[in-house]
């Protein structure tokens, strides 16, 4: 019995064995193609591409949709163009092309603002565009629209220009001012004449009413300007 006990366990054993290394290797995880792309297009223009910026992958029609990785990858990051090669999930190698374009959330005008105009919250919107579309001096940030002047007329849906606003004016060309002075302890008023429009923190020529002297000063608030010392 002891004998049979022992031909028989070590028989299990053998066919329990047997079958293990007969069973086939776990496949690899399948994944869409177009994250594979993106995921690799990010690794390499991680230098260009903006920290708000994303990455949309097009492939070409007919190529293969579901992959296990890349085995090779190439990409024109002025163009988007790419050309990978990817294994399925069969371990055969497929050719895949397409485009990965990046993109970025950027504020445009809600509607159509002209100029004069000062930008609100409830004119702008967030859509994303690809990056080749902005420009150089495209607003990218809300917070350096929203509060601003119109210079040029904005379109709606448009990237905005930078050189397209300006800061609020604060005094018009033609305004009676009031002039402030300090020097040391002593402080001196004067009314005077804007001879040109500013903002915040810009410098104009005004007219000292009480002189007939023409001055250079700083707009401060409105209707308000300081003598630079």
């Amino acid at each position: 019995m002891n004998m049979r006990h022992a031909l028989l366990t070590g028989f299990l054993s053998a066919l329990l064995t047997a079958s293990i290394l007969a069973a086939p290797p776990a496949m690899a995880s399948v994944e869409k193609v177009t994250d594979l792309i993106e995921e690799r297009a990010l690794e390499e223009l991680e230098q260009i591409i903006p920290t708000n910026g994303r990455i949309d992958v097009r492939l070409a029609d007919g190529v293969l949709r579901e992959g296990t990785f890349i085995q090779e990858f190439w990409i024109d990051p002025k163009t988007g163009q790419f050309i990978a090669n990817i294994i399925s999930e069969y371990g055969e190698t497929h050719r895949v092309w397409g485009l990965a374009v990046m993109t970025v959330k950027v504020p445009v005008p809600a509607r159509r603002l002209l100029p004069d105009e000062i930008v609100q919250d409830s004119d702008i919107m967030m859509i994303e565009l690809p990056i080749q579309r902005l420009g150089v001096f495209a607003i990218q940030d809300v917070d350096d629209l929203v509060g601003q002047q119109v210079r040029r007329m904005l379109v709606a849906g448009r990237p905005v220009p930078r050189q397209s606003v300006i800061p609020p004016r604060i005094i018009e060309r033609g305004d009676k001012v009031k002039i402030l002075l300090t020097h040391g302890g002593l402080s001196l008023s004067a009314t005077g004449r804007a001879m040109a429009d500013a903002h915040a923190g810009q410098t104009l020529r005004v007219v000292n009413l009480s002189s007939n002297k023409a001055i250079s000063a700083v707009a401060t608030a409105e209707g308000i300007v300081e003598v630079e010392q």
